[in-house]
């Protein structure tokens, strides 16, 4: 992209050149302090607010004001529009040319009134270029007093004073409907001459270390509440704001490398030109881990010998703390990465074009927000050239769309791209965080998206190797779900899962000690890429011998080959996938008539489970929520809708904010679970027993969530496991004993098991 540069030199002050810089939808005043000594901020520097505004008389129209220095310091639009409508009223005094002569003789009548003229040209010169509501207040007084003197003028003087007051008037009234008096008008009772605290509350710059492609504003806004705070892992600052007039709050971080002192930046703004003469290799992003390592290594001793050289002392927990900032902005994403460190993090938005439009983020507990930062076109394309490395795929006008995954140290993100012509403005984002640990039924339980006998439900159904579809809206938690789903699989169970976009914690299940192979796919959006189809890959993992499969989300033509794996019973074990959709009939819609598989087909689906966002009444707040579990029938022929071929088992009442079960779940009406315990010979025929031992699971399920109340690490995969693990291995010791497995027995000695294991706990 090509930027007109217009380069303009100040007159009067050759220290601090200027020049105008032409974007997309930008023009930028900047203004070079790196040779001054002082630092250049308008709220707290007089002479720099009257510099400025001389430059924006001479400039024209500008809608930022950029000081470069040590740090960048940003006015955007709204604070830079104040200087300009001040500057705007200075240049039409001087076009009206009020220090004529013919004016002094009609303001001052030359004797003995020239102070009159002294004071306006005060004013216009000094005045408004330094301290504008200072003139504004004395404008008022100064009225006022003129005011009072026509009383006792001569006729002559009072013709004189008039057209003075009347002069006077137009420059208070012009000031009057700038939005600098507007906004200071509630401080001017505590306003006093010479003091810049007033231009603090209405000037809020961002600040941008020359190390940084992006942009931030550091401090509160004046009229903000903070709902919460809390601190990253790496020190940075989260401020969760509240502004009256404003729908989402204000997601604001302060990272440590904003609070560094100058010779710490002085040193990373070198150290990165040096980096930056670098250019990455696509096999620099094939093992993420080891080459951040590599890099980090390399970048440590980089400080090392910049910091001996120019004589600044520095600890090794400095260095460290400055070669791991360094990497982030070199080889990694920048702030994009803070922001990925959050757990409270869902998604990150960057809209087009994205020097003018604030990151936007999806808070866990806060909802949408819009953040304190802005990323330059730099940052935009060299976000773009290392998603391009990491997945091998181009982005470019011929495939301006690109899929792929991020892997960070302390996060993991799907990342899909987007770029002209189909985003016209330019390169936008959508980043999609994971959770570095699988979800589990209990942490679903704890957040209210399920309660402890759907739990109970799916747990007995995976057992029962049924065939699951997750369906939802677009971050209804599907995959999240999905992911806490395969926590119920016995870690006994060999798992494959076939995602095109890497999405589930497979490094987290391994760990876990499952038996899981990940196959990685096409996605629908690359095609004629060197990766296998989604259905090829379906066709290869029946290959693989008897596996739990796990389908990332069923898009497209590998719906096919997955159906007829199903019907000819191909799968022997459980079958899980996700799908787009917010109800059972919709997605017999999608697989049938968008996926083009036949009618018979679709009823190897036993299960949906529907997981959409429910809305609060003020429509501010979401909610996530499984709203519905419905069996599929086996007795229809053409339509499932209007033949009864969906038998609801659960569903939401908006009421209680729960999942309920219907009378077709309690009377035991499913065929499903009928057919599962049709395999059992101690449950063949009794419903009770059946059911029984879907209520005990869901007992286990609360108590898992009523003993995380002091620990809500016990909500986390690994101890879920355990507890699973020991449900049935006690299942099977009392089965092995009486030969019926009794769930207050089982119960009861899980609980035992249990107590031993908190009491050990404390011990250790």
């Amino acid at each position: 992209m090509i930027y007109k540069l217009a380069i303009l030199f100040n007159n009067m002050d050759s220290n601090n050149p200027y020049r105008i810089v032409e974007k997309p939808g930008q023009r930028i005043l900047e203004v070079d302090y790196s040779k001054s000594i002082k630092s250049p901020t308008i709220e707290n520097n007089s002479s720099v607010m009257a510099d400025t505004i001389d430059k924006l008389t001479k400039s024209g129209r500008v809608n930022q004001i950029q000081f470069l220095q040590q740090e960048d310091i940003i006015y955007p639009y709204d604070q830079t529009n104040i200087l300009v409508e001040i500057s705007n009223i200075i240049s039409d005094l001087e076009n009206k040319k009020i220090f004529s002569e013919s004016s002094v003789r009609e303001i001052s009548d030359n004797e003995p009134y020239p102070d009159r003229m002294e004071f306006l040209k005060s004013i216009v010169n000094f005045g408004l270029r330094e301290e504008p509501i200072g003139v504004y207040l004395r404008l008022n007084s100064k009225i006022n007093e003129e005011l009072k003197l026509m009383q006792t003028s001569t006729r002559q003087n009072s013709e004189s004073r008039k057209v003075f007051i009347k002069t006077l008037t137009e420059i208070k009234e012009s000031l009057e409907k700038t939005s600098l008096i507007k906004l200071a008008a509630p401080y001017f009772s505590e306003h006093k001459p010479n003091d810049r605290r007033i231009y603090s509350r209405i000037f809020n710059p961002i600040i941008k270390p020359n190390f940084l492609y992006a942009k931030l504003v550091t401090n509160l806004p004046s009229n903000s509440t903070v709902m919460e705070s809390y601190n990253l892992r790496d020190g940075t600052k989260v401020s969760i704001l509240d502004i009256k007039e404003n729908i989402r709050p204000i997601y604001h971080i302060v990272p440590p490398e904003l609070n560094l002192s100058e010779d710490k930046y002085l040193l990373l703004g070198e150290a990165k030109q040096v980096v930056s003469e670098h250019k990455p290799q696509k096999s620099e992003f094939i093992d993420p881990e080891k080459t951040r390592e590599l890099f980090l290594n390399v970048e440590k001793d980089l400080l090392k010998d910049l910091s001996v050289s120019k004589g600044i002392k520095l600890t090794k927990d400095e260095i460290d703390q400055l070669a791991e900032i360094l990497v982030r902005y070199t080889l990694g994403f920048g702030l994009i990465e803070v922001i990925l460190n959050d757990e409270n993090i869902q998604d990150i938005s960057i809209n087009a074009p994205s020097n003018i439009n604030e990151i936007s983020i999806v808070h866990q507990k806060y909802g949408e927000c819009r953040t304190n930062i802005t990323l330059t076109q730099k940052e935009t394309d060299a976000i773009a050239t290392k998603l391009r490395l990491i997945s091998g795929r181009p982005l470019d006008e011929a495939n301006p769309v690109l899929d792929t995954n991020l892997i960070l140290p302390n996060s993991t993100a799907r990342v899909a791209a987007i770029q002209e012509p189909i985003s016209p403005d330019g390169m936008a984002f959508s980043f999609r965080r994971h959770r570095e640990k699988p979800w589990t039924y209990p942490l679903f339980i704890k957040n209210k998206m399920i309660n402890p006998l759907a739990a109970g439900l799916l747990s007995f159904l995976i057992d029962g190797s049924r065939t699951i579809l997750i369906a939802g809206t677009r971050s209804s938690g599907k995959t999240s779900f999905l992911s806490s789903s395969l926590v119920e699989l016995m870690r006994s169970t060999r798992i494959l899962t076939i995602e095109d976009t890497l999405e589930l914690p497979i490094r987290s299940y391994q760990k876990l000690n499952y038996d899981i192979q990940s196959m990685k796919v096409q996605s629908v959006l690359s095609q004629g890429s060197s990766e296998m189809t989604a259905e090829d890959g379906i066709r290869a993992a029946l290959r693989l011998g008897d596996s739990a499969l796990i389908v990332g989300e069923v898009r497209s033509k590998e719906a096919t080959a997955l159906y007829e794996a199903m019907r000819v019973g191909a799968l022997a074990n459980v079958v899980m996938g996700t799908i787009h959709g917010d109800s059972p009939y919709s997605i017999f819609d999608r697989v049938v008539n968008d996926l083009k598989v036949p009618k018979t087909s679709f009823k190897a689906t036993d299960i949906i489970v529907v997981a959409n966002p429910v809305k609060t009444a003020s429509g501010l707040d979401r909610k996530k929520r499984i709203v519905q579990i419905s069996e599929v029938k086996k007795e229809w022929t053409d339509d499932p809708l209007k033949e009864n071929g969906f038998l609801d088992l659960m569903i939401y009442n908006p009421e209680t904010d729960q999942l309920e079960p219907t009378d077709a779940l309690i009377q035991g009406e499913s065929e499903v679970l009928k057919n599962i315990a049709s395999k059992i010979p101690e449950w063949a025929g009794d419903w009770d027993a059946v059911y029984n031992n879907i209520l005990l699971r869901a007992k286990i399920k609360q108590k898992i969530v009523d003993i995380s109340e002091n620990d809500e690490s016990r909500l986390e995969a690994e101890f879920t496991i355990l507890c699973n693990d020991m449900f049935h291995k006690i299942s099977k010791e009392i089965y092995d004993r009486s030969g019926k497995t009794d769930p207050e027995k089982i119960y009861s000695e899980w609980e035992d098991w249990l107590n031993k294991w908190l009491m050990n706990s404390k011990t250790d």
